[in-house]
């Protein structure tokens, strides 16, 4: 547990810190685990979603926040794959980036993001085969640990993290990890086996991470912190411990996010419907909220 708090006050420390007001608007989504569209590419199955939701964020002045997790670089070796698969998706991104909305926080499974000779290599740009040139992506952009949104009037500090720092098998032994899911579970997987050390998939691991989060936020002072890691969606009332999740991007069937508009927090759902004559859309659902961010600031 000690170590688990060591690692989240190193986060804390190094945050990059993003003024905001209430006339600011995020949304913040994570373990989007984009792979390269194979029988294993979890994200696969709610692209579309996700690239329609992100369109509407776009188009009505979000910044996006990714909260760890986006890429699945643990079962992929290269980004290039994954690219071509959700080129789209990269290029709307890249629309976020081009106006300075774009803010990206790396996990367990693209902690390769954290080096920045890594990201520069591999991210700053992409081959075009109809031109034959290489075209820039996401030149001289920046991975954070962590985030903190400083509300400029009310001086209330968000904590956002991908929250893999409470789970000492996905953090100081990733690499490790990373290979036991490429040469074993990525194949089971396709198979429909779950892997067992991936807190999302083991409900006491996901249990015994949240409480170790919970213990350091309360020495924090009750610190308003938002992760991801365990794809369960979290929303506390005012006067429980604030620690909320986004959930992911890979729940089957639909995606969830956390929005912040106004002042005001929400947890919130976007998947595919019907209306009555039977046609297709995809929708948002109001999960949870609004609710004031001033409810949880504490004295």
């Amino acid at each position: 547990m000690f170590s688990s708090h060591k690692r989240l006050d190193k986060a804390y420390r190094h945050a990059k810190i993003i003024s905001f007001d209430d006339d600011d608007k995020f949304i913040l989504f994570s373990d989007c685990h984009r792979g390269d569209d194979s029988f294993a590419d979890d994200f696969a199955n709610n692209r579309n979603i996700y690239y329609h939701a992100l369109k509407h964020y776009y188009t009505e002045g979000f910044q996006y926040i990714e909260i760890g997790d986006g890429d699945e670089l643990w079962e992929n070796r290269s980004f290039k794959a994954i690219f071509r698969a959700h080129k789209n998706v990269y290029l709307l991104l890249k629309s976020f980036y081009q106006v300075n909305r774009l803010h990206l926080i790396w996990g367990n499974h693209d902690m390769v993001y954290r080096d920045s000779n890594y990201v520069e290599k591999h991210l700053s740009t992409y081959f075009d085969p109809k031109t034959g040139k290489e075209i820039d992506l996401f030149k001289n952009i920046t991975f954070h640990e962590a985030i903190i949104l400083n509300h400029r009037k009310t001086k209330q500090n968000l904590f956002l993290t991908h929250g893999h720092q409470a789970d000492w098998w996905n953090f100081v032994f990733w690499k490790w990890s990373r290979f036991l899911v490429r040469i074993l579970w990525k194949p089971l997987n396709v198979m429909g086996i779950a892997d067992p050390t991936s807190p999302a998939k083991n409900y006491k691991e996901l249990i015994k991470i949240e409480r170790r989060i919970k213990k350091w936020i309360i020495k924090k002072n009750d610190l308003l912190t938002i992760i991801g890691h365990t794809h369960r969606p979290r929303f506390p009332q005012p006067g429980d411990i604030p620690l909320f999740n986004d959930g992911s991007c890979v729940h089957p069937r639909c995606i969830t996010g956390i929005e912040i508009e106004n002042g005001s927090i929400s947890l919130v759902k976007w998947q595919i419907d019907t209306t009555e004559d039977g046609v297709l859309q995809i929708v948002r659902i109001l999960l949870e909220g609004p609710q004031k961010l001033s409810d949880y600031k504490s004295d």
